[in-house]
């Protein structure tokens, strides 16, 4: 039987989270990390893990941001934790009794379609050490890469059982579709017209002690089928893709798209 899931919403107060965060020393040989800060909030405020798959939505200006993140608890628990172990400080931050939430459906139907957007680090972890195509440059063993650029290499990375079989080069989109359907293709099936990668960019993710790497940071949106109700239902709490616990991964449902092919 499938745990019950609550959907959990927090206002950031943008400029209190930046002063925390300074004061806690987040930035790492100059780059901040604006998931791994939430992650050490989060961890802080509600225990380690307690608040994960998340995502922050701000706007231009950054003086208040929306959190939404999955847990096994409901706002008057999320309550209850923080102020019985929170910080002060850390509460200033991300005030835990403006926290709402609402319970998220399980019964799911199989052959239902939804709507979907997912903030994703499409990248391919390395098994073996090998060379760059088009740098010449060798990329070490066990290092994370983007799904994207795994096309140009000859060896097969984490999850690729078929690198050797595309002559042409995939283009962006067509690379995080392959890499998206790997993750979820157990719980749902994706519908090819209806995807698009919503937004791209490269972001630094800095983790413990001090390391950092640049990769992609992509939102893919579209509709899906869902195949088996309870792995679906799996897949939303605990979310899609590496650095879950870092803002990446959070599988929101929408309305399914009147015009797919249109955005």
């Amino acid at each position: 039987m499938t745990k019950q899931i609550h959907l959990l919403y927090a206002p950031v107060n943008m400029a209190k989270f930046n002063q925390w965060a300074g004061q806690r020393d987040l930035v790492r040989r100059g780059n901040f990390d604006e998931g791994f800060a939430l992650h050490i909030l989060l961890t802080e405020i509600f225990g380690q893990g307690a608040l994960k798959p998340f995502r922050l939505f701000s706007g231009p200006r950054r003086r208040m941001a929306s959190l939404y993140a999955y847990a096994s608890f409901d706002h008057r628990e999320a309550l209850s934790i923080a102020n019985a172990t929170g910080l002060p400080d850390s509460m200033q931050a991300l005030n835990p009794a403006k926290i709402n939430s609402k319970v998220m459906r399980t019964d799911f139907a199989q052959g239902q379609r939804l709507g979907f957007d997912v903030r994703t680090r499409p990248v391919r972890r390395i098994h073996k050490e090998c060379k760059d195509r088009q740098s010449g440059k060798t990329i070490a063993k066990g290092s994370e890469i983007d799904a994207f650029r795994a096309t140009h290499l000859g060896t097969n990375p984490d999850g690729w059982r078929d690198v050797n079989r595309h002559e042409r080069t995939e283009s962006r989109s067509e690379s995080y579709f392959r890499w998206f359907v790997e993750r979820i293709a157990e719980a749902a099936e994706i519908c090819p017209e209806s995807f698009k990668v919503a937004s791209f960019k490269r972001t630094i993710a800095v983790r413990g002690h001090g390391s950092s790497s640049e990769g992609p940071d992509a939102t893919l949106q579209g509709d899906l089928l869902v195949k088996n109700p309870d792995r679906f239902s799996k897949c939303i709490a605990k979310g899609i893709g590496r650095h879950k616990a870092y803002g990446f991964g959070m599988l929101l449902l929408r309305p399914v798209a009147t015009n797919p092919r249109h955005g």
